[in-house]
């Protein structure tokens, strides 16, 4: 088992951060009843628990292993690959509900994401270095597409939903969209991409800020108005048939 470098500090603040943000949902939505609250409730302590677990294994290396790549040994953190392969359906699944998706949408957005991740995970693993810019191309054009299938299908069930919840639906998909854009820019610069423009310290403190702001930052905007995610499912006159 690999052990961590200087680099292991980001790794702690970001356990540190994740653990935080847990105690928070948890503490926020202590007393809500209702089930449609609770339902964001659960999805977003489950999204910061799964990346507290997750970090912490970073921190104590046994979320890390190596790779040999035209003889260099690349340090790869493999938990946040698992960290992400259920985090980020869980994350577009709080949207989609919140949009007020159909089911066939919510199950296209976690198709994509899980075949996203897997073939980003490839591309940490693979030994040719070559190779490993292939899948990571592999993985950012489904990358692109899943961010415009977000964008067409949550538009169109937004339309249905009142003001203020289109209006959140909004912002945290926009927030998803530059975030989850930044990750394949951190991957190809740094050390798993085989560039190294972004040595290993940096590029995990760039990964642990993009996962903090992407997990915890966006159940907060989440889950600040309860009167708004009281508002979900409430179609406006203006969505009516009748006024089309």
């Amino acid at each position: 088992m690999a052990t961590p470098g200087s680099e292991a500090i980001w790794l702690w603040i970001g356990t540190a951060g994740m653990f935080a943000g847990t105690l928070y949902f948890v503490a926020r939505g202590w007393g809500v009843t209702d089930p449609k609250q609770q339902l964001f409730y659960i999805l977003s302590i489950f999204i910061t628990t799964i990346a507290t677990v997750s970090y912490f294994m970073m921190a104590t290396g046994f979320g890390l292993t190596q790779v040999e790549v035209g003889g260099v040994m690349l340090d790869i953190y493999w938990a946040r690959y698992a960290d992400w392969m259920f985090t980020t359906p869980l994350l577009l699944l709080d949207l989609a509900l919140l949009a007020g998706a159909s089911r066939n949408t919510m199950y296209t957005l976690v198709g994509l994401d899980v075949l996203m991740i897997a073939t980003g995970a490839i591309a940490a693993f693979t030994a040719s270095a070559p190779i490993r810019i292939v899948w990571w191309g592999v993985s950012t054009a489904l990358l692109l597409f899943l961010l415009y299938f977000l964008v067409k299908a949550l538009n169109d069930a937004a339309d249905q939903q009142t003001e203020s919840v289109r209006s959140l639906t909004t912002t945290l998909r926009n927030m998803l969209i530059v975030l989850w854009l930044a990750y394949p820019v951190v991957w190809i610069l740094g050390t798993e991409g085989t560039l190294g423009i972004l040595p290993l310290y940096y590029e995990t403190a760039a990964f642990m800020v993009l996962d903090l702001v992407a997990k915890v930052g966006f159940g907060f905007v989440l889950l600040r108005s309860h009167s708004v995610l009281d508002q979900v499912g409430q179609a406006t006159p203006a969505a009516s048939p009748a006024d089309d």
